[in-house]
Parts: C-alpha cells; sequence; structure tokens
C-alpha cells in the first residue's frame, strides 16, 4: 500500500466522526506519519511510555499483558481500527501491556507531540478536540460492551461477534490467541469454528 492510499484511508476514517475541508485535512496530514509494522514487532512495549496513536490500515496486532510469565490476550486491532496503549499515551506513564504486528502491517501514526501541535493549529484545534472526544467516547463504549459479553455471553457468542468486527483476518491470526483471548482452549475453538462454519453453509 503506498503513502497516499494509507493517507486516504486515514481521512475517511477520521471523517466518519468530524468531516473535513481540503484545506484541513492538508493541514492535518502534515502532522501524519505512515510506518511499516513487521511481523511480531512491538507497537508498544510494558514499562514505557506509548508516544503515538495510529490507525491500522493494512493488518492486525494484538494486545497482551504477562502475567507470572504468561502471555493474556485482551484485546486486537485489525484494518480501520485505532491501535495505542491509550493511559500511556495520554498520561505520558509506562504501559503495562503490549501490543505486537500479527502480520506485516501499515500504521498510520500521530505522535503525541504532533497531536498537541494539531490542536493548537487555528485551522484544525476545534476537529482535533471533538475527534478527540468522540474516539474516546466510541472506545469507552466498545470496552464497555467487551467486558459486558464476558459476563452475558458464551464463547461461541463472543467469537461470532468478533467475526463481525476481524471478519477474514482472524483466519490469518493463530488460533492459541484467539482461544486465550475467548478464555478457552484451542481445542474448543476449533469446534466453535466448526459449527459456525456449518451454520454459514
Amino acid at each position: 500500500m503506498d503513502t497516499l492510499s494509507a493517507l486516504n484511508k486515514f481521512r475517511k476514517y477520521f471523517e466518519s466522526f468530524v468531516p473535513l475541508n481540503d484545506e484541513e485535512w492538508q493541514a492535518l496530514s502534515q502532522y501524519l506519519m505512515v510506518d511499516p509494522l513487521k511481523k511480531k514487532k512491538f507497537y508498544v512495549e510494558a514499562g514505557k511510555v506509548c508516544d503515538q496513536i495510529g490507525l491500522v490500515v493494512k493488518g492486525s496486532a494484538r494486545y497482551y499483558h504477562v502475567k507470572d510469565g504468561e502471555e493474556i490476550t485482551g484485546y486486537f486491532s485489525f484494518e480501520d481500527e485505532m491501535l495505542s496503549s491509550y493511559k500511556s499515551f495520554l498520561t505520558r506513564t509506562p504501559a503495562v501491556n503490549y501490543i505486537q504486528a500479527l502480520e506485516d502491517s501499515i500504521i498510520v501514526n500521530l505522535s503525541h507531540k504532533n497531536l498537541q501541535q494539531a490542536c493548537m493549529n487555528e485551522l484544525l484545534g476545534f476537529k482535533m478536540e471533538r475527534f478527540g472526544r468522540l474516539i474516546a467516547e466510541h472506545y469507552l463504549i466498545c470496552y464497555e460492551e467487551r467486558v459486558t459479553s464476558f459476563i452475558t455471553q458464551s464463547p461461541e457468542e463472543r467469537y461470532s461477534q468478533l467475526l463481525e468486527t476481524g471478519g477474514e483476518a482472524l483466519y490469518r491470526i493463530p488460533q492459541h490467541y484467539i482461544a486465550n483471548f475467548l478464555g478457552i482452549t484451542p481445542v474448543s475453538l476449533s469446534r466453535i469454528r466448526r459449527r459456525i462454519m456449518k451454520i454459514s453453509a
């Protein structure tokens, strides 16, 4: 994917929350960086401050914590989803989790420094503040839905919901990561997949 295509995907995502005219987009694009993230490379590492927020325009990533030497998968980011350790990014404190590319990916990044500059830009200030608020609301709702799903839904229902978000990308992700996220064994996940495939057939 070339730089222009990646930036256009970011613009489309941004405008799903806040409209931009061409002059505003031209100003905003100056603050963005299009970066490759190779498979297994880290976007965020525990103990380090997360310095950027990005949009996955190609690929996918896994969020996980390490407890007693064991990796616990907490979430995935797929194409057209934001990527960051938000608490670390906003508070400038070290992250407590890892975010790792599951495949060769391309991320459109906005650094913390550039975000501050964009917010102070007379042309962009209001739009950036509004985008920030709407994004925060969006991910707060997503987080609440995720917590609720673990309480009220079966692993199969949660997997079906994950399919709606990740689509075909789920089949490119190692099965044990998805099973770990769902709190089940890889064998149980295989059974769920077979049942869903039979229903869809």
